[in-house]
């Protein structure tokens, strides 16, 4: 990800940070925090393709993060955390990023994507992770207090490669 590209991603994850509704953080990540939470491995960013007709070139969409879940004997197994402009949500954007990923870990050699915490109430990642073949394994009970102070359950979601 080109340095000009981090301060944009950074500056939509705090957004959807401060929304409060699907990322676990509280507050705003510095640029420090960011490079250490989502450029520790790979990195990726979705930009339209040509100039739209407000004529502001190849926006950036929305990104993704791609990194081992766990440490050594099971690094196979990759998480990944994804955003979109909320704007632009609904659109597709995180069923192109989501099929992207899966093959960027398969070519990567990653055996298996695990999502560690997809809260109950964001339907629309559930929906899309389980039409692209995720199964939830697990739930973590009252895992989040989301913005509003809701109390919410996650799901752990995961699919194998192979």
């Amino acid at each position: 990800m080109h340095p000009q590209e981090q301060e944009v991603v950074r500056a939509l994850l705090n957004v959807v940070i401060v929304e409060g509704k699907t990322y676990p953080q509280k507050e705003p990540l510095s640029q420090a925090e960011f490079l250490a939470y989502w450029l520790s491995k790979d990195a990726f960013v979705v930009r339209t393709s040509v100039q739209d007709a407000t004529h502001k070139p190849k926006e950036i969409l929305g990104a993704f993060y791609l990194k081992p879940n766990f440490p050594g004997r099971c690094c196979h197994i990759c998480n990944a955390g994804f955003i979109v402009q909320p704007e632009l949500r609904g659109q597709g954007i995180g069923r192109f990023m989501g099929e992207a990923m899966l093959l960027i870990a398969a070519n990567l050699g990653y055996e298996a994507v695990m999502f560690n915490l997809v809260f109950e109430t964001n339907i629309p990642s559930i929906t899309l992770w389980q039409s692209l073949g995720f199964e939830i394994i697990g739930r973590i009970p009252r895992a989040a207090k989301l913005g509003d102070e809701q109390v919410v359950d996650a799901l752990m979601m995961y699919r194998g490669l192979g």
